[in-house]
């Protein structure tokens, strides 16, 4: 029954990291931008899915509401798009302090489906409507060609950097399991069979 439960506690965290890498690792979108503007949005139990107040702001600790600055797009598919341009800080590490001017840089590219301007929006986060989330825009260039493909090279590279020193922990966990921990179990376990023992001869001496 353990060894089911130690499993499902991995399998767990494994789709948690997961999940929290697939949110937070910079993801690329070949779309034509409708519009930009900004709103004021109330955050509730949602605000998990939103940034910190912009770099510089004065908004006060545990205000529920803030102008917040978007883009609305449509992919390659037809589909609608829409981003929010907050500034990230330090977490995520994309060290955005610049969405003022990302958001320009979107409002110059402004097409429409008789003439797209097709671009390459970098981003990270989902799109969960019933949660009102939106993801992070976090750069924007123009591309010539909207039927090109995108490799994630980062993202692949820090994948395999984040396997390598996952394997090379796990690895020398097992050699310390191995040298110290087994061996200390082992001994512990002899030491509390012979008590065990101990003790039940020394019950079978009263009886008799």
């Amino acid at each position: 029954m353990l060894r089911y439960i130690w499993w499902a506690i991995k399998i767990a965290a494994a789709i948690c990291v997961a999940a929290l890498l697939h949110y937070t690792l910079p993801q690329r979108d070949v779309v034509y931008i409708t519009s930009t503007y900004n709103r004021v949005v109330q955050f509730g139990s949602n605000s998990i899915f939103w940034s910190s107040p912009d770099s510089g702001s004065n908004v006060a600790a545990g205000e529920v509401s803030r102008d917040v600055l978007f883009i609305e797009s449509v992919q390659r598919s037809g589909r609608v798009m829409v981003y929010r341009n907050e500034d990230t800080g330090f977490w995520p590490p994309y060290l955005k302090f610049d969405s003022s001017n990302l958001q320009a840089e979107a409002t110059d590219l402004v097409s429409n489906r008789a003439d797209p301007q097709w671009v390459v929006l970098t981003h990270y986060g989902w799109r969960i409507p019933f949660l009102t989330a939106f993801p992070n825009a976090i750069a924007v260039r123009p591309t010539d060609d909207p039927d090109a493909t995108l490799i994630p090279w980062f993202n692949i590279a820090l994948l395999v950097v984040l396997f390598a020193i996952w394997w090379a922990i796990r690895v020398r966990w097992k050699r310390f399991r191995r040298a110290r921990v087994d061996p200390a179990l082992l001994n512990a376990g002899a030491a509390y069979d012979e008590r065990s023992a101990a003790a039940g001869r020394w019950l079978r001496s009263w009886r008799r």
